[in-house]
């Protein structure tokens, strides 16, 4: 009997063979999983969180193309504003670029701003009026292509915009006309990334004023998740 109770307790050796071990493939495959899984929640997250701008701009940049009913026509592939050197009426120098964040409504013209030049300025103003509690995100450029002096009346009545003097030369590397106009026939709407994106038709009038308008909102409401008041 003692020695059954001694065969009993006698240490037994630990199985160490190689099946007792994880298996190295299944190890990997696991490992795989986990990873491929993370970075499908980490995609899905940065998808839902990138939706509400891709969708906007997907909406006047591919869907709305496709309509006649714009009045503007849309710009394909958009230009963003360069670093140009602009010049202030009280002659300081900025950079074109620092626009950007904000709708820009752009007009183009000599300084010396004749008669029509002055129904395109008073034109802007009150679209921009138009728009109501969305005139924060918006802004009225009046961009001046030679030395001329701007009338002090003229200057009184527009503190509300920007006024730059800018290079002709700068400026057509960015903005150009439709075939057979000039640069200050027309309007021309920026976005707040600051990509010229939709130009609208030559010698607009008041009763024109609606239909800019429309376009205008339109790009409003879609873009309104991402594009904040102000800069």
């Amino acid at each position: 009997m003692q020695e059954n109770n001694q065969e009993q307790h006698k240490p037994q050796a630990l199985g160490l063979t190689v099946y007792d071990l994880p298996d190295p493939v299944a190890v990997a495959d696991g490992e795989a999983r986990r990873t491929a899984g993370g970075r499908l929640r980490m995609l899905l997250v940065m998808l839902i969180c990138a939706a509400p701008v891709i969708a906007s701009y997907l909406t006047f940049y591919v869907i709305r193309p496709q309509s006649s009913r714009n009045f503007g026509e849309l710009i394909q592939p958009v230009k963003t504003i360069p670093a140009i050197a602009a010049i202030t009426l009280d002659d300081k120098t900025i950079d074109m670029q620092s626009l950007k964040g904000q709708w820009l409504l752009v007009s183009v013209s000599s300084g010396a701003c004749a008669a029509d030049c002055q129904k395109t300025l008073l034109f802007q103003r009150q679209i921009r009026a138009s728009l109501g509690r969305e005139k924060d995100r918006t802004e009225w450029v009046w961009l001046i292509t030679d030395d001329e002096p701007v009338d002090a009346a003229l200057k009184s009545g527009m503190t509300d915009a920007v006024i730059l003097r800018v290079p002709p030369t700068q400026l057509a590397l960015w903005l150009e006309p439709s075939t057979g106009h000039a640069l200050n026939e027309h309007l021309y709407l920026v976005d707040p990334r600051g990509d010229w994106m939709m130009r609208f038709p030559a010698g607009l009038t008041m009763d024109q004023a609606a239909l800019l308008k429309k376009d205008w909102e339109r790009l409003l409401r879609a873009s309104v998740s991402w594009d904040l008041p102000g800069r």
